[in-house]
């Protein structure tokens, strides 16, 4: 299904993008789920899929983690099945991301799908990143309250839940409706009959992260092997002093490394086009051989990307799961990022590039595009 979101974007990100919460009656009209319940639950019985079981009875929280393998000891109510990365292992779903990329790309992280019986959901809590909810089949309760400081505490050491919380959203949500929510507004969702709730997620990656990241990048390329030096070093009084001036060059020599822009954009293309979540790669066997790409895609073939794979660009350089596309072809690179699905157009002349094809047939070969049925 192709999933078209009634939304003004330009009066979205003015108006309440990272600032404040809202309720979008209606956001996909006619909304119809692309998984049933019962698929859901097949996915957490994967060892590969990310996916936990959240539940409360008589006061208490219990929290388990997958794959599972029965669902016969859950009663009729308060409990929810949390998968996430659906877009990664089910294609229909993966469909519901597309209308959300007026959003860029590298900001966007994945679709968590959750089914709930009466009374089912993971209590008050915050998220310190951006997050569209899409009311599925069923009914669920929502609130959500003002970004104020609100004390957090844990009932299951799985769990972290905030303090009660005065509501300025407070709706039940229907099949279509889209409620967002910004980092830092506490919320609680809870169902009033069986309900499938489909959320998209967004990356936020902190300074220690993004230190942590170029950290690794500079060692895995060689980077920064110039030594502290001081040629101008004259006595001072205090010996076990460290003298501003030292502290000064001493950071610059570290600023110098991050302020190298080839080197940041490179690291930072590999960084963020890596998935968090295990890809559904299925490379083909036999493996493709260029020509065949090229016959297959001039007969009118087209390509289709995998679910869940972080095709970027930064500047003038393309990257795909943690790694650059090495090509002169920019524009057909360019189209790759760009495009879900990829016909001859698209690959213009490229396709007449040994080179190009070759690495084309790299991709398809480690399962990251693969060919329409």
């Amino acid at each position: 299904m192709d999933y078209q979101l009634d939304l003004d974007w330009n009066d979205f990100l003015a108006r309440y993008w990272q600032k404040r919460p809202v309720l979008l009656k209606r956001g996909f009209k006619n909304f119809i789920d692309p998984l049933s319940p019962d698929e859901l639950a097949g996915l957490a019985l994967e060892s590969e899929v990310d996916s936990r079981l959240v539940s409360h009875q008589d006061g208490r929280w219990q929290v388990s983690h997958g794959p599972f393998e029965s669902y016969d000891h859950l009663g009729e109510t308060n409990w929810s099945l949390l998968v996430q990365a659906v877009d990664h292992w089910h294609e229909p779903s993966s469909r519901l991301m597309r209308p959300f990329r007026h959003i860029p790309d590298w900001r966007m992280d994945d679709l968590m799908v959750s089914f709930s019986v009466p009374g089912g959901g993971v209590g008050p809590h915050l998220d310190q990143y951006d997050v569209f909810i899409i009311q599925g089949t069923g009914r669920r309760r929502w609130r959500v309250g003002e970004k104020i400081a609100l004390k957090q505490h844990s009932p299951h050491p799985d769990l972290l839940q905030v303090a009660p919380f005065d509501a300025i959203i407070d709706e039940e949500m229907e099949p279509g409706d889209i409620l967002y929510i910004p980092p830092g507004f506490p919320h609680e969702g809870y169902s009033l009959e069986n309900a499938l709730n489909y959320s998209v997620g967004f990356r936020a990656p902190n300074a220690r992260e993004l230190v942590s990241g170029f950290a690794d990048y500079a060692l895995s390329h060689e980077l920064g092997s110039q030594r502290y030096s001081d040629a101008d070093l004259v006595t001072r009084e205090h010996p076990a002093e460290v003298q501003q001036s030292e502290l000064d060059k001493l950071r610059g020599m570290m600023l110098e490394l991050v302020g190298d822009p080839q080197h940041f954009n490179s690291w930072f293309g590999e960084f963020i086009s890596q998935s968090r979540h295990e890809l559904d790669a299925a490379p083909p066997e036999p493996p493709y051989q260029p020509g065949e790409i090229y016959e297959l895609i001039t007969a009118g073939e087209t390509l289709q990307r995998l679910g869940g794979l972080r095709v970027l660009r930064v500047g003038d350089s393309c990257y795909v799961n943690g790694e650059a596309m090495v090509t002169e072809q920019m524009q057909a690179a360019d189209a790759l990022t760009r495009h879900t699905t990829i016909t001859q157009e698209m690959l213009g002349e490229a396709l007449e590039d040994p080179s190009f094809l070759a690495l084309l047939c790299a991709l398809i070969n480690n399962g990251y595009w693969y060919f329409n049925d």
